[in-house]
């Protein structure tokens, strides 16, 4: 089965990173959508069903934690796994994100394999 992602992330840069990432890690995507910001992704989820959401926490306007709170208030959008992906690697701040709602978290720099192997233990892909 192939996976629909949004990837969301204020820089361009990193989202097409992101994306390559996850291509080339051979992770099984129908499509991929991209977000610059957390209001941005809602506007996306407005039109476009996704399986997962990766997040960037800190962008403008709604960051990844705002983004979080949304979602989880809104059942249409809550069931959709979230994974978090930041530089801060701080256990308090991992708590809270998970706490919100954050199904997974991975910490920047990542490999490809540790990307793929969180999108797939959220969705519940399973193991070859």
């Amino acid at each position: 089965m192939a996976y629909r992602v949004l990837i969301t992330d204020d820089s361009p840069a990193m989202r097409t990173f992101v994306r390559r990432v996850i291509e080339l890690s051979g992770f099984d995507l129908a499509a991929c959508f991209e977000a610059g910001d957390g209001a941005e992704a809602l506007d996306v989820l407005r039109e476009e069903w996704v399986d997962a959401i990766l997040t960037d926490i800190n962008m403008p306007n709604v960051d990844g934690e705002e983004l979080l709170r949304r979602l989880a208030e809104d059942e249409m959008l809550r069931s959709i796994p979230a994974i978090v992906i930041s530089t801060d690697a701080t256990e308090s701040r991992i708590a809270r994100l998970l706490a919100l709602g954050a199904r997974g978290y991975v910490t920047k720099p990542f490999r490809p394999e540790t990307l793929r192997a969180e999108l797939e233990r959220t969705l519940g892909v399973p193991v070859e």
